[in-house]
């Protein structure tokens, strides 16, 4: 069996991922974009040619091997991601990146002036673009995150097998921060595997299993 990812293709998303309010705000989330960095440059040094799709975060000083693509909004996101996956040119998709659940129903044009006492944004959620990746490349290993803060073992292994199952994904990393610290499983359909308690062997984990395909 292979041990490296040697001319392995592997497109990797990770970081936060805007929506605008108004002209100069924006929902977020605190992802830093850790996880996928280690792993992009983790896989570039086994031989793996890597894409990685950054949201805005800081990341100096990667890899030159590494093409990198960045973006800050949720649409802005989706059209690159569909573009990538449409080439059809990957081996594998790991989706780490923080996806907005919710946008506003209606982007102001204008600032919204400050001082509003009371002020009210109606959202709606946004696509799960997970569900995009087996529609748009069915042969693409499809690795996607679940992350539940707090969350015991049996129902973040139960929440990570609904994900799965839903969007006909060959693994999903179930991680959760809780008094242990950093805790994650890697649930494929007939399998769990863990515990890991560190980003490094969840990328062991997932090179092992890309090296299988």
């Amino acid at each position: 069996m292979a041990t490296n990812l040697k001319n392995k293709r592997i497109l990797i998303t990770a970081g936060p991922t805007w929506v605008a309010i108004d002209k100069v705000r924006v929902i977020s989330n605190t992802a830093t974009g850790e996880t996928g960095i280690l792993l992009a440059e983790k896989f570039t040094q086994l031989g793996a040619k890597v894409t990685l799709l950054l949201g805005p975060v800081n990341a100096c000083c990667l890899a030159p091997k590494i093409r990198l693509i960045n973006f800050r909004f949720f649409d802005e996101f989706k059209k690159i991601f569909k573009k990538e996956l449409a080439s059809r040119c990957y081996d594998a998709v790991i989706h780490s990146a923080a996806v907005s659940d919710y946008q506003p129903q209606g982007r102001r044009q204008k600032k919204i002036k400050s001082g509003i006492e009371n002020l009210c944004l109606r959202l709606k959620p946004t696509e799960k673009l997970i569900r995009l990746i087996k529609k748009i490349d069915p042969g693409i290993f499809a690795v996607g995150f679940k992350f539940q803060p707090q969350a015991g073992k049996l129902e973040l292994i139960r929440q990570a097998r609904q994900l799965l199952k839903a969007n006909k994904a060959d693994l999903i990393v179930a991680n959760t921060c809780n008094r242990q610290g950093y805790q994650a499983y890697l649930v494929e359909r007939q399998s769990v595997s863990g515990l890991l308690k560190n980003k490094t062997s969840v990328a062991q984990g997932i090179k092992d299993r890309i090296c299988k395909i």
